[in-house]
């Protein structure tokens, strides 16, 4: 059991409709020792791949991202939820679905940050049905640019997303893995 199985089972809550609350140490306050840990397995993990940017989306997703990036010396790119005064016309867009939040995102990059010589290392906090993987899969492909892996938190094995995202060629490393929770009981099973 890694680091991060361990902070889950002892500080993480089940709530009903398979809804894990990490606010703890990853969605709400954030535990430098934890993302310590997930910096460096990251870092580890994707050590022979080639990454000259993060890419990620708002907003738990910003600082695994940002702290990797400062690790590996790349820029941190995210994809924004929604559009400000300054945004600019020129971007990628997509569509992502959010599990937690049951609504529809739209999300984008603006263009200048994005390119075709580009080689992006997706990360993220959660992985259930892929959508919001998705959606920054989409936006690098409008941008022309290489996918070279995808970095999860913390994935539901008992979702699709994982297991779609795997069978579509895609280099996943999801650092704890969900098979089984339960509410009634508070109990968490990790994949093996």
């Amino acid at each position: 059991m890694n680091y991060l199985e361990q902070k889950i089972l002892q500080e993480c809550e089940v709530r009903p409709g398979n809804i894990l609350k990490i606010d703890s140490f990853l969605n709400h306050q954030i535990q430098m020792d934890v993302m310590r840990f997930i910096t460096l397995e990251f870092k580890r993990r994707f050590a022979d791949t080639k990454i000259t940017k993060i890419l990620t989306i708002e907003a738990s997703g910003i600082a695994i991202a940002t702290m990797l990036g400062n690790s590996l010396d790349v820029p941190v790119v995210f994809a924004k939820k929604s559009q400000t005064l300054n945004s600019s016309d020129d971007k990628y867009m997509s569509h992502a679905y959010s599990f937690t939040h049951k609504k529809q995102n739209m999300v984008f990059v603006s263009a200048p940050y994005l390119s075709a010589s580009d080689h992006l290392l997706i990360v993220d906090d959660f992985l259930a049905e892929g959508e919001a993987v998705h959606a920054l899969i989409d936006i690098a492909r409008q941008a022309g640019a290489t996918i070279t892996g995808i970095g999860i938190a913390v994935e539901k094995g008992n979702q699709n997303g994982g297991r779609i995202l795997r069978e579509e060629g895609y280099h996943l490393e999801s650092l704890a893995i969900i098979e089984e929770m339960n509410y009634e009981t508070q109990t968490i099973k990790f994949r093996e």
